[in-house]
């Protein structure tokens, strides 16, 4: 895949709105990416790794939405000195993502990594794991204001994606519905309990 360039399955046309939004949430996403990419090779998790190349298309859509933004607001040499530096910032998130994409194309081919290098790491307290959001889960139809992960597990639902939407660092008033996946971060007892309890386990008030 080109540099800047959507993939070929993607359909896109103009769509007007704002560069410092646009460029915010590339930010986001190739920050989660690194995490989620990292957190594929060390702990061996392929799908972890998929969600990587998930969103690596979206930071590839998001530059050539921006990319037309840009251009289009040119209306004279002040204006493209400015464009020039945000395409300049634009690339460069676009380059970290594609980047976080060869680490998960590691663990998806099997490559992996030195074992000595996964055993420091298993030491790591914090961890990023992804479940699917069964409808039996007592967490459908709360916010996650009301459900207090953090407080009540030391978990933090880091994305949602929904159905090919994704919701990045989402806030309190974002309300879980039943075939959303969340990717969690915490400590693995933490993430085991969210897990179990998104799969339909029992109710999580205490």
């Amino acid at each position: 895949m080109g540099e800047g360039e959507p993939h070929s399955s993607m359909e896109l046309s103009y769509t007007p709105c704002s560069v410092r939004s646009l460029l915010i949430e590339m930010k986001n996403i190739s920050q989660l990416m690194v995490d989620l990419a990292y957190s594929s090779v060390i702990f061996r998790d392929k799908d972890l790794a998929e969600e990587v190349l998930r969103l690596e298309e979206r930071v590839d859509q998001l530059t050539y939405i921006l990319t037309m933004n840009a251009v289009l607001a040119v209306r004279d040499k002040e204006d493209a000195i400015d464009v020039a530096g945000i395409l300049k910032a634009a690339t460069a998130i676009d380059g970290i993502s594609n980047a976080a994409a060869d680490i998960a194309i590691v663990e998806l081919r099997g490559l992996g990594i030195h074992p000595l290098l996964l055993e420091a790491f298993e030491s790591t307290e914090e961890r990023l794991g992804k479940i699917t959001v069964s409808p039996n889960s007592p967490f459908v139809g709360k916010s996650l204001s009301t459900l207090m992960l953090p407080q009540r597990y030391g978990v933090d639902v880091a994305a949602i994606r929904r159905g090919v939407e994704f919701i990045i660092d989402p806030s309190g008033s974002d309300v879980v519905k039943s075939g959303d996946i969340l990717i969690l971060r915490g400590d693995r007892e933490g993430l085991e309990e969210v897990i179990d309890l998104c799969k339909g386990g029992e109710s999580y008030e205490k």
